[in-house]
C-alpha cells in the first residue's frame, strides 16, 4: 500500500450512514459564515457539528502573496488583540473549509491569534473535487513540503506583523494531512515553541515532494510535540506511532524528550473532525483539554 493509499484508508473508512442527522443544502462550499464545507466532505453530521460563533472576535479570509501567490488564508483572534500567542492550524485533506474556521474560531475564543491557510490552491482547488480519491491523485500528491513550508514561514511573519501576533509565542497545530506538516513544520521553524498533531502521518516512502517524514525528524524539533492519535486508525498503524516514540527517545534532544504521543485505543483516525461519522467526542474532548495545556506549558499560550 503506498502512502497515498493509506491516507485514503484512514479518511474513508467504512461507516454505516443513515439520512437522519445528516444535510447538505447551505453547508456546501461558499456556505455558512462565507466558508462552507469541501464537497468532498458531505454529507456533514449535523446532529455532532460544533459551530463557534465570531462574537467577540475578529475574523475573516484574507490572502497573503508567498512566491508570486495569492495564499488564501483565515485568521481569528479576539477583538482588538495585540501580542497575542499565535497558533498556525495546518488543514485537513479537505483545505481550509469551514471546520478549520471553526477550530480557528474556537482558539480565538481562547485568547489566540489562530491562522489557517489553504496549502493546495496552487495545484487545484480540492474544495469543489467530488471525493477523496481524486483529491489525493489530482491534487495533494502533487504539493512539494518545501511550499508548504515556505507558505507557514509567510503566515507567520504577517501575524507577527500585521494579524496582533507575538512571534515569541508560536505555535502549530494540525489534522489528518496537517498532523504530518505539524511535526515538518516544528522541526523547519526554529521559532516554533509546541506543537500539536492531531492524527498525522508518521513514516512513509522519500521522494523529490515529500523528502522526509515525521520519523526522519525527531532530531530536529525546536519545541515539543504532542501527538494525538488513534488506535483504530486504519492509515497509521500503531506500529508506526511506536516508531515515532523509538525515534523521539533515540533523538536525545531536549524536545524530543518533552513530545509526548497519545492514543485513543479502539478510536479511528478523524477522531475529531466532528461534521463526520467519524467524530468520536469523548477522544475529541480529551484531545482538545491536553491541546490548550500543552499550549499554555510550553511557553506559547
Amino acid at each position: 500500500m503506498t502512502d497515498h493509499e493509506k491516507d485514503l484508508a484512514s479518511l474513508v473508512p467504512p461507516v454505516t450512514v443513515t439520512r437522519r442527522g445528516f444535510t447538505l443544502g447551505s453547508l456546501a462550499v461558499g456556505g455558512a459564515m462565507g466558508m462552507g464545507f469541501a464537497v468532498a466532505a458531505l454529507p456533514v453530521r449535523a446532529e455532532t457539528r460544533v459551530t463557534t460563533d465570531a462574537t467577540g472576535l475578529d475574523e475573516g479570509r484574507f490572502t497573503l502573496p508567498v512566491a508570486g501567490f495569492d495564499v488564501p488564508c483565515y485568521s481569528a483572534r479576539p477583538a482588538g488583540g495585540t501580542m497575542l500567542p499565535t497558533v498556525l492550524v495546518a488543514p485537513e485533506i479537505f483545505g481550509l473549509h469551514e471546520h478549520i474556521a471553526d477550530v480557528c474560531r474556537r482558539l480565538a475564543h481562547q485568547g489566540l491569534l489562530a491562522v489557517s491557510f489553504d496549502p493546495f490552491a496552487r495545484q487545484g482547488d480540492v474544495a469543489t473535487l467530488p471525493d477523496v480519491q481524486t483529491i489525493i491523485s489530482t491534487v495533494v500528491s502533487k504539493v512539494p513540503d518545501a511550499q508548504v513550508m515556505a507558505d507557514l514561514d509567510a503566515i507567520a511573519a504577517h501575524a507577527g506583523s500585521t494579524l496582533g501576533g507575538d512571534p515569541a509565542k508560536l505555535g502549530i497545530t494540525g489534522f489528518c494531512w496537517g498532523g504530518r506538516i505539524t511535526w515538518l513544520y516544528t522541526a523547519h521553524n526554529d521559532a516554533v515553541k509546541a506543537g500539536v498533531a492531531w492524527y498525522g502521518r508518521l513514516i512513509g516512502a522519500a521522494s523529490d515532494l515529500t523528502p522526509r517524514q515525521p520519523v526522519d525528524v525527531a532530531g530536529d524539533l525546536s519545541g515539543p510535540v504532542l501527538g494525538l492519535y488513534g488506535g483504530a486508525d486504519s492509515g497509521i498503524p500503531v506500529e508506526t506511532v511506536d516508531q515515532m516514540r523509538q525515534a523521539l527517545a533515540a533523538a536525545g534532544t531536549p524536545a524530543a524528550a518533552a513530545s509526548e504521543i497519545v492514543v485513543y485505543p479502539d478510536t479511528p483516525h478523524a477522531f475529531n473532525a466532528d461534521y463526520r461519522p467519524s467524530f468520536r467526542p469523548e477522544a475529541a474532548a480529551d484531545g482538545w483539554t491536553r491541546c490548550l495545556a500543552w499550549f499554555r506549558d510550553h511557553g506559547v499560550a
